[in-house]
C-alpha cells in the first residue's frame, strides 16, 4: 500500500511538471503568434490606408476631371443625376475603382455633394461621412463605415483649375472645388492574412510537438537523476543528511560512480586536510594511496584498512552505495584512530615489561639464595664471582649483552623486556659503547612508541638476512641512548640486509593486518620478502610522535654488505650490518 501511494506521488510530481512545461510552451506560442497577427493587422492596415491614398490623390490630380468638377461646383450649376451618372467624372471614377480593385472611388463638390459613386442612384446626394478635412485642403486616411460597409479610406481635396493652375505656389493655388474618396473593404484588406499566419501557425505547432517531446524527456530524466524521490522527500533527506553528517565523530567522504566527491563532511576535511574537495575527483585530491585505492571503482568492496594521513593514523572502512540495482557510488568512513594506535603500542610495549619483569622476579630470588647458600658454606670467592656476573649484565637476568651501560631504570626495563623477546626469537640485543643517560625518562609513552618500533624492525631485519644465510653468525640488534639536556637521542642498528635504495620508509601506506617488521611481530610479507623496513605505520607513527616535541626520526645508514664492522665491541661477528635509525626526542628527559 505505501509502494503505491509513493508511485502515485511521483507519477503526479512528474505529470505537473509535463503539464507545467506544456502550459508554459504553449502560452508563449499563443502569445508570440497573437503579437505577429497584431503586427500584420496593423501593417496591412496602414498599407491599405496608403494604397488608398495614392489612388485618392492620382484621380484628384486629373486635369479633365478637375475641369469638370470645377465647372459643377460653381454655383447655380444645375446637376442632373442622369447626366452625371453618364459623364466624364463618373467614368473616371469607375475607371479607377476597376483598374485597383477599390471598394469605391467617390467624387464630390465643394458641398459634399456625390458626383461619382459606384451605386448610380446614390449620385447627387449628400456623402454619409463627412467631408470637411478634404474641402479645407487637408488630406486625410481613417476607417469608417459608409453606405458600402467598413472600409480603409483616403480623402483628398480637388482643387480647380482656375488662375495659377495645380502646379502654382501655395499663396496662388486654386480654391478646393471638391473631393475624392477612395475605399478598400475589410475583407479585401485581410484577404492575405490567413496565407500569411499559416507559417507562423505551423511554427507554433512544431513548438508545441518539440515541447511535449522535450518534456517527457526531462521527466524521465528527472525520475532518474532523482530516483524517483518526491521533493518533500528530497528535503527531508537534505536535512537529515546535514544532521547525521554534522552529529557523527567519524568523517564521511563519499564518491560517485565517475569517481567525483560528492560528500564531505567537516571532519573528513580535517582528517584528510582537504580544501573545498566536493566536487572534485578523487585523483586530484592528496589523498593517501590506499585511500585512493580503496575509493577506485575496480576495488573490491566491502574493504577495510589502517591508513596513516599525515600525522593520523585513520581506521578506513569503504562500501559500495545501491539504490533499485543502479550504482551510486562509494562512501568511506574514517575513524580517528592515532591516540588509540600510540596507547596500543604503548600498553603493548608495558605488557612486555610486565611480563618479563614477572619471569624474572623467580630468577631473582633464585639469585639471592644461591648467594646466600654460596655463603653459608664459605664460598666467598664463588659468590663474588656470581656478584661480579650480576653486576656485569643488570640486577635482573635480561638476555641483554652490556647491560651494565645502561643505569637509567626506565630504560634499564624496557630494554631488558625487549631483550627477552629478542632472545626467544634468537637474536642478542646489546648496548652500544656510546650509551650514557644521566637525567631520567619523563616522556615514557613517547620513548616507548619510538623505541620500540625502532628495536622491533631490527629484530626482524636481522632475523631475515639470517634466514637467507643460515651459516651467518648469531643476528644482532644493537642500541645507543644518549641525553643531551632534555633531548634524548636514540641509534637502532641490526645485522640484516638493509634497506633498498629505492624504498621511502616514511611514506604512508595501509596495511591490513599489522605488518612484520615494522611495530609487529610477524614475519615479511611473502610478496617480498628481503623487505623488512617500512611496511605499515610504525615508522611514519613513530616520526610523526617525534616531531610533534621538535624531534625525528630518520634513516642515517642503509646498510648491507660491504659496509665494514659494526660499533660492537665483541661478543658477535659483525663484518656487515644493515640499516641504521636514528631518533631525537625532544623534552623526554628531565
Amino acid at each position: 500500500m505505501t509502494d503505491d501511494r509513493s508511485r502515485r506521488r511521483r507519477l503526479r510530481f512528474a505529470t505537473e511538471v509535463l503539464v507545467l512545461q506544456l502550459v508554459v510552451v504553449v502560452a508563449v506560442v499563443v502569445l508570440t503568434s497573437a503579437v505577429f497577427v497584431r503586427i500584420e493587422v496593423t501593417r496591412l492596415e496602414r498599407a491599405a490606408e496608403g494604397t488608398a491614398l495614392a489612388i485618392a490623390q492620382s484621380v484628384a490630380a486629373q486635369d479633365d476631371l478637375r475641369t469638370e468638377v470645377t465647372r459643377l461646383s460653381v454655383d447655380g450649376t444645375d446637376l442632373d443625376r442622369v447626366d452625371l451618372a453618364d459623364g466624364p467624372v463618373q467614368q473616371a471614377a469607375l475607371d479607377a475603382q476597376r483598374r485597383t480593385g477599390a471598394l469605391f472611388v467617390v467624387v464630390t463638390d465643394d458641398r459634399g455633394i456625390r458626383l461619382a459613386h459606384p451605386d448610380a442612384d446614390r449620385i447627387g446626394r449628400m456623402v454619409s461621412t463627412s467631408p470637411d478635412a478634404a474641402l479645407s485642403g487637408r488630406e486625410s486616411v481613417s476607417w469608417a463605415r459608409g453606405t458600402l460597409g467598413e472600409s480603409a479610406r483616403a480623402k483628398v481635396p480637388v482643387y480647380g483649375t482656375g488662375a495659377g493652375g495645380a502646379g502654382a505656389g501655395r499663396a496662388s493655388r486654386p480654391d478646393v472645388v471638391g473631393e475624392v474618396s477612395v475605399g478598400f473593404a475589410r475583407d479585401r484588406v485581410y484577404d492575405t492574412l490567413v496565407e500569411d499566419s499559416v507559417p507562423v501557425v505551423g511554427a507554433g505547432l512544431v513548438a508545441v510537438l518539440l515541447a511535449v517531446v522535450a518534456s517527457v524527456l526531462i521527466r524521465r530524466r528527472l525520475v532518474r537523476l532523482t530516483l524517483g524521490v518526491q521533493p518533500e522527500e528530497l528535503v527531508t533527506l537534505v536535512q537529515n543528511q546535514r544532521a547525521v553528517l554534522g552529529g557523527v565523530g567519524e568523517g564521511v567522504i563519499a564518491t560517485s560512480p565517475t569517481g567525483t566527491v560528492t560528500v564531505c563532511n567537516a571532519e573528513a576535511a580535517r582528517l584528510l586536510a582537504l580544501t573545498r574537495p566536493v566536487g572534485r575527483a578523487v585523483t586530484d585530491l592528496d589523498l593517501p594511496d590506499a585511500l585512493a585505492a580503496m575509493l577506485d571503482r575496480a576495488a573490491p568492496t566491502p574493504a577495510s584498512a589502517t591508513v596513516v594521513a599525515g600525522p593520523q593514523v585513520l581506521l578506513v572502512d569503504v562500501r559500495s552505495v545501491f539504490r533499485d540495482g543502479l550504482d551510486l557510488g562509494r562512501v568511506a568512513v574514517l575513524r580517528d584512530r592515532t591516540d588509540v594506535e600510540a596507547l596500543s603500542r604503548r600498553l603493548d610495549a608495558v605488557g612486555s615489561l610486565t611480563q618479563a619483569l614477572r619471569a624474572q622476579r623467580h630468577e631473582f630470588a633464585n639469585r639471592l639464595h644461591a648467594i646466600a647458600g654460596l655463603l653459608d658454606v664459605g664460598e666467598t670467592t664463588r659468590a663474588r664471582a656470581y656478584l661480579a656476573d650480576v653486576q656485569e649484565r643488570g640486577p635482573l637476568r635480561y638476555p641483554v649483552q652490556h647491560a651494565d651501560r645502561l643505569t637509567e631504570p626506565f630504560l634499564q626495563a624496557f630494554l631488558g623486556a625487549k631483550g627477552v623477546e629478542a632472545a626467544e626469537r634468537g637474536v642478542l640485543l646489546r648496548i652500544g659503547p656510546e650509551t650514557l643517560v644521566q637525567g631520567t625518562i619523563t616522556e615514557p609513552g613517547d620513548v616507548t612508541t619510538v623505541l620500540g618500533n625502532l628495536v622491533d624492525n631490527a629484530v626482524t631485519a636481522a632475523l631475515s638476512r639470517a634466514r637467507s644465510s643460515p651459516d651467518e653468525p648469531q643476528p644482532w640488534v644493537e642500541v645507543e641512548v644518549l641525553d643531551e639536556g632534555t633531548t634524548l637521542h636514540l641509534s637502532v642498528m641490526d645485522s640484516g640486509p638493509g634497506v633498498p635504495g629505492d624504498r621511502d620508509l616514511f611514506a604512508r601506506r595501509s596495511p591490513g593486518p599489522r605488518a612484520a617488521g615494522d611495530g609487529g611481530s610477524g614475519e615479511p610479507g611473502p610478496g617480498d620478502p628481503g623487505q623488512v623496513h617500512g611496511l605499515g605505520i610504525g615508522l611514519p607513527l613513530s616520526r610523526e610522535i617525534a616531531r610533534r616535541n621538535g624531534g625525528d626520526v630518520w634513516l642515517a645508514d642503509r646498510g648491507g654488505p660491504g659496509d665494514g664492522g659494526g660499533p660492537g665491541d665483541g661478543g658477535a661477528d659483525d663484518t656487515t650490518h644493515g640499516a641504521v635509525f636514528c631518533a631525537r626526542l625532544g623534552g623526554a628527559v628531565g
